[in-house]
């Protein structure tokens, strides 16, 4: 019987079958397993969006499935396709591994691109920048921003993890996991901007892939016991809302690479490095950046947490 995680998911390795080439990772539960196989078409769940989504339905670049591997402890599935239209992966490649990790940890890449996704993707809407923030607004940005971590420090402290997914979180203390879940996040920002992962509207999919990218930075923090005040998240995002500069792929590596570190200095400088992101991306959408951590502080209330 496959073993789903307890987020009800499942990893999928997708391969050419016509080459055994490795296309892409991606994450199913029950229902994207039930249509991949109803359809004939790879179906996969997006955990930012908490939605399924059929891959290429944008593109147009779909897989047809023609096999379905488990392994050994049933906790992860191999998917044997025929990769239609030139490739699986958004930045125009037709695997998403197209570059090779060296050993002084930079990448080189070992494929062109198949395709160009300026032709095949929609483009965002050009969004003007909106004016600096008001000092009110700053300091509700502070207090907002506050309040968030203190409810982090509680879920850490107090185990909840029967009625708190968060709490389990913060009392297993994976910090590989939470690394590579902000990873997955930060990429999902980034795609926002270029127009290649659409949900609603630039807008509304930026405050979400915003507070998600602010939900494992704050995971993070708590669990390598960070005090707010050597990071100030809100100062972070300030300068990053206030000064915009482009974002590279590897800047966002060097981020990841800084938080799996067991050096508290460089820890506390990924946490910056991450809240700088998330402020940089709110101006490059042209929303405030008081909007993501509103958006957390109305599912905290919820939770009654704040």
């Amino acid at each position: 019987m496959l073993k789903f995680d307890r987020q009800g998911l499942i990893p999928a390795v997708i391969q050419d079958e016509s080459n055994g080439q490795v296309l892409m990772v991606a994450f199913m539960n029950e229902e994207a397993l039930r249509l991949t196989r109803a359809t004939g078409y790879t179906h996969l769940f997006s955990r930012s969006r908490n939605a399924i989504w059929r891959k290429g339905e944008e593109s147009g670049h779909v897989q047809e499935v023609h096999a379905i591997y488990v392994n050994c402890e049933e906790n992860s599935l191999l998917l044997k396709v025929v990769q239609h239209g030139a490739g699986a992966c958004h930045t125009g490649h037709r695997s998403c591994y197209y570059r090779r990790l060296l050993d002084d940890g930079s990448y080189e890449t070992v494929e062109e691109q198949s395709f160009d996704p300026e032709d095949v993707y929609a483009h965002p809407v050009p969004v003007q920048t909106p004016a600096p923030l008001s000092e009110q607004e700053r300091q509700q940005l502070e207090n907002d921003m506050r309040k968030l971590y203190s409810a982090y420090i509680f879920l850490r402290d107090h185990d909840l993890s029967e009625e708190s997914n968060t709490s389990r979180l913060l009392q297993e203390r994976s910090i590989e996991y939470l690394v590579g879940r902000l990873g997955d996040e930060l990429q999902e920002l980034a795609d926002v901007q270029a127009g290649t992962h659409v949900h609603t509207d630039r807008q509304s999919d930026t405050i979400l892939e915003a507070s998600q990218v602010g939900y494992w930075l704050m995971l993070l923090a708590a669990t390598r016991n960070v005090k707010y005040d050597a990071v100030r998240p809100h100062e972070a995002i300030l300068a990053g809302y206030e000064a915009p500069v482009p974002q590279t792929l590897e800047q966002d590596q060097e981020c990841l690479n800084l938080l799996i570190s067991e050096d508290p200095a460089e820890i506390v400088q990924g946490l910056v490095k991450g809240f700088t992101t998330l402020g940089r991306t709110c101006a490059e959408a042209g929303v405030s950046p008081l909007a993501p951590a509103e958006h957390d502080m109305a599912q905290m209330r919820r939770k009654g947490l704040v």
